[in-house]
């Protein structure tokens, strides 16, 4: 059996989850299950604190999990990205006193507080910063105010909370990450199971991407038409009873569903349908 890592609480865990129920495994129902077998799918997957799960992966406990890119780099061990699952995005960055801090440079000498201490002291390094690293757990805001640190590195989404701790956020972003399928970095042949497994995840995100397109379309305009729709390798072109009209079938962006119908619809198409996609493979 696969034995894949998924996380057990936070917000990781409910997406993850999900995913994994669109792309046909079974998951837990009771959040108090730490182990949860899929004979049909001949996979096992273990519900895991979240930071830990590279752990478990770098050291071959487990064939893959799911867990954050900053987790994954904060624990430093040999694991690898494998795919990028395009939910749960984060920005990490830099905040500090304005009056003290506005470049990078300014970090030198400083204290640093975070929750990600191998991340932040690997990309200091790598940019010839020397800082001291002070690794904390939860919020840290607080930190500069208290005299704990100078400088704190941290998860930003709109920085209000930053702000009303008097800091401001400088610097180009650290990381950007998200949700990603990871596996063990030994040097061996990954087992055939996740082949498997990344296809069906790929399938999700390709269906969440995309919808179907169908429309009518007259014969004259079909060329003009279907450079709007070109599908992904090409479009499928039906003829219809009236011989003056061919129908059209293509998947499109779903976030450029309604621009690509009213530029349809001016060129002359008609019933026009869009279809969501539940699954794909691609």
């Amino acid at each position: 059996m696969l034995r894949i890592a998924v996380p057990n609480k936070g917000s990781l865990s409910e997406p993850a989850s999900q995913m994994l129920r669109e792309a046909g495994y079974r998951q837990r129902r009771d959040g108090r299950e730490l182990v949860l077998p899929d004979e049909e799918n001949d996979v096992e997957f273990f519900f895991l604190r979240p930071r830990d799960i590279a752990v478990y992966v770098g050291e071959g406990v487990v064939d893959a999990g799911i867990t954050g890119r900053d987790l994954l780099l904060d624990s430093g061990v040999r694991a690898i990205e494998h795919r990028a699952l395009n939910f749960a995005g984060s920005t990490f960055r830099f905040a500090g006193p304005p009056e003290q801090v506005q470049t990078l440079a300014d970090i030198d000498g400083k204290r640093v507080a975070t929750s990600y201490a191998h991340l932040v002291g690997t990309y200091l390094r790598e940019r010839g910063i020397t800082a001291h690293v002070v690794r904390l757990d939860g919020a840290i805001e607080s930190t500069v105010r208290l005299g704990v640190a100078d400088v704190v590195a941290d998860v930003v989404e709109t920085g209000g909370t930053l702000r009303a701790a008097g800091l401001h956020v400088f610097g180009e972003p650290i990381l950007r990450s998200e949700a990603v399928l990871i596996r063990p970095d030994d040097g061996e042949e990954p087992k055939p199971g996740l082949a498997t497994l990344d296809r069906r995840l790929h399938g999700v995100l390709v269906a969440r991407q995309y919808v179907l397109m169908d429309y009518d379309c007259p014969v004259d305009r079909v060329e003009a038409c279907v450079a709007i729709t070109p599908g992904l390798e090409s479009p499928t072109v039906s003829p219809l009873h009236d011989d003056k009209w061919k129908a059209v079938r293509a998947m499109v962006p779903r976030n450029q569903t309604n621009p690509i119908m009213d530029e349809l619809y001016e060129l002359g198409a008609r019933a026009i349908i869009v279809t969501g996609i539940h699954a794909s493979r691609l």
